[in-house]
């Protein structure tokens, strides 16, 4: 794909974020839908490009009332919002469509409507995971993060810090779900959920929503909002156990998606204004800064405690607050995608001045996929 062809024009989550016990899965992905394009100043119908995850495209688009002639239902879990505005890119440039609308909602607190999630007994993980307990996150991520913390010298203190300073991000923004301060000591002594998680190092289960509309950039220049340019993109799948046992290996999804967006973007590490990196539990910003190589794996711990990720840092990152406290209704890539687009229109909560380019990295199906998207607001 070519830099700075297509851009973002819509971008919006649902109008309410946190508990939403008065609307379905469903209704839900509609409520975004209609923000988004709202906020483009377009019609359903000038819709003829759809993508979503988890719900099947002729559910919404049946629901919303679009006929469009391209869709994309990729679901590979959190990242599967970051795979389809790759898709939609190559879509728009390849003139398969001219104006893609991408949703995704989760009704995961109240669970109306909400799809249920089940692991085939036949499928690889039905036999040869779940049978020994390893049954989603909380069960799948602590021995890999464990090794992590042991080979790279990484502290309990450093993995608590992620939470601290993500919090401090939060607290400026008025949607976040948790706002109130809380130190590394809290931290450490909230609730044990999977050693070494606690209770604030684990994501938020939420409701919500959200969704973006992207057409070419040469489009983009007639729409009222300000364009924001995608300059590179990037995807890989792996499987689960594999990626999650082998920790480090070279081929892990999220060490390949992050460069391959970095080449097509053509920029390097200190070019990046702001850092999105998706943050199911604490652990992942680490992982992800070390992946994309901004810094060796033993440097990333002390680099967040040290306070250059909090507001007034030299890289910000997750300035939403996060899954950790802003909100993660089950598949969080869709809000880290919102807050890199606010972030390049300039109308962040928690703005971080004069950025120019924002990268954004998300991982899915415990870390058995992985997207990132580079953005910038200058062609």
């Amino acid at each position: 794909m070519r830099r700075n062809q297509v851009a973002v024009v819509g971008a919006a989550e649902t109008t309410e974020l946190g508990v939403i016990p008065n609307a379905s899965q469903l209704q839900l992905h509609a409520d975004a839908a209609l923000n988004a394009i709202a906020d483009a100043g377009l019609k359903l119908s000038d819709i003829d490009g759809f993508a979503t995850a988890v719900e099947t495209p002729q559910q919404v688009c049946h629901y919303l009332g679009i006929k469009p002639t391209w869709v994309d239902g990729t679901s590979v879990g959190g990242c599967s919002f970051m795979l389809h505005v790759r898709h939609a890119a190559a879509a728009i440039e390849a003139g398969l469509c001219k104006t893609v609308l991408i949703t995704h909602a989760e009704s995961g607190k109240s669970m109306i409507g909400k799809l249920p999630r089940s692991i085939p007994a036949d499928s690889l993980q039905g036999q040869f995971e779940a049978p020994y307990g390893v049954y989603g996150p909380p069960s799948m991520f602590p021995i890999p993060v464990l090794r992590f913390m042991k080979t790279y010298g990484i502290t309990h203190e450093q993995l608590a810090s992620v939470a601290v300073v993500q919090r401090e991000w939060a607290a400026k923004n008025p949607r976040a779900m948790m706002k109130d301060p809380i130190t590394v000591a809290d931290v450490l002594n909230s609730r044990m959920i999977a050693y070494p998680f606690r209770l604030l190092q684990c994501c938020l289960v939420t409701d919500g929503g959200g969704a973006l509309i992207l057409t070419s950039a040469d489009r983009a220049r007639d729409f009222p909002t300000k364009p924001v340019y995608i300059m590179g993109t990037g995807e890989s799948v792996e499987t689960p156990m594999v990626s999650q046992m082998e920790t480090f290996n070279s081929s892990r999804a999220f060490k390949v998606a992050g460069p391959l967006a970095f080449k097509e973007a053509g920029i390097t590490h200190k070019d990046v204004d702001h850092l999105m990196i998706y943050d199911a539990f604490a652990h992942l910003p680490l992982f992800g800064l070390g992946d994309l190589g901004f810094m060796p794996y033993e440097e990333t711990g002390k680099f967040i405690a040290d306070g250059n990720t909090r507001p007034g840092g030299k890289l910000p990152l997750n300035t939403n607050g996060g899954g950790l406290s802003y909100m993660h209704s089950g598949m969080y890539g869709m809000y880290a995608l919102q807050e890199s687009v606010r972030q390049m229109r300039g109308i962040a909560p928690a703005q971080v001045p004069n950025a120019k380019i924002s990268v954004c990295h998300g991982v899915g199906g415990m870390f058995a996929a992985s997207g990132t998207i580079v953005f910038t607001n200058e062609r």
